[in-house]
């Protein structure tokens, strides 16, 4: 299959996820101007970070005038599950060290689930970096017309901020309402209970510490349980 065809597919693969990146771009925008930065910071942070509901709690940290430490620990907390990606992902099609890079740097959870279940044989390296590529323009250009719509409205977005909280909300009432999920929803609540009664100003930095322990402990209780009845079998 020729290249031209390969940067087709890999548009036609990017839509669908265009389709619900493209309007949390505006909202992006929208919010930062809402919290008087300067316009220039949501397309920045869509540009250099690119890591979806993280930009939403930074925009709020800046405007907070955060300490870089707890920046820093509350982004490693959040997208750390990153990490594990690659393990599924196919970044050994991607041969070009420049687009390998770049690879990992765009994959995003909406680039992940598109890819990971495929079939390597149907996929190529150009597929799969111009639908990141294309991806990364659709978040960028989001927030771009979301600064330009927010900035002018001639109405106040006071009460926008809350974009932040309203995203997190939709995304544990779906994780809560799928039986699989619902003891992390437990561990979540347990998590942040937690980290509210520890005394300190870093109450969600550490419910999300608090969490990840309770998950990897979670993990090891599954694993010795899948593994317990072929340990425990007659020899």
């Amino acid at each position: 299959m020729t290249e031209t065809a390969q940067f087709k597919l890999g548009f036609q693969d990017s839509l669908s996820v265009g389709l619900g990146i493209f309007p949390l771009g505006i909202a992006l925008g929208m919010l930062a101007i809402e919290l008087d930065l300067q316009w220039w910071v949501a397309p920045l942070t869509s540009l250099i970070v690119y890591a979806g509901s993280v930009e939403f709690m930074l925009l709020s940290l800046f405007a907070s005038d955060a300490s870089l430490l707890t920046i820093a620990a509350l982004v490693f907390a959040i997208n750390f599950r990153h990490v594990f990606y690659a393990f599924s992902f196919p970044l050994h099609l991607v041969k070009n060290p420049v687009a390998r890079f770049y690879s990992v740097f765009g994959l995003i959870d909406e680039v992940y689930a598109t890819y990971s279940g495929k079939d390597t044989a149907e996929l190529t390296g150009t597929r799969v970096v111009t639908m990141q590529v294309i991806s990364h323009l659709y978040w960028l250009g989001g927030s771009l017309l979301g600064v330009v719509i927010a900035s002018a409205l001639p109405v106040d977005l006071h009460g926008f901020e809350f974009a932040l909280c309203a995203l997190f909300t939709v995304m544990f009432i779906d994780a809560f309402s799928s039986r699989r999920q619902l003891p992390s929803s437990v561990l979540a609540g347990i998590a942040v209970t937690a980290g509210m009664l520890m005394p300190g100003d870093f109450d969600l930095l550490l419910s999300l510490l608090i969490f990840a322990a309770l998950l990897a402990v979670r993990a090891v209780f599954n694993y010795r349980s899948a593994k317990g009845p072929a340990l425990g079998g007659e020899v």
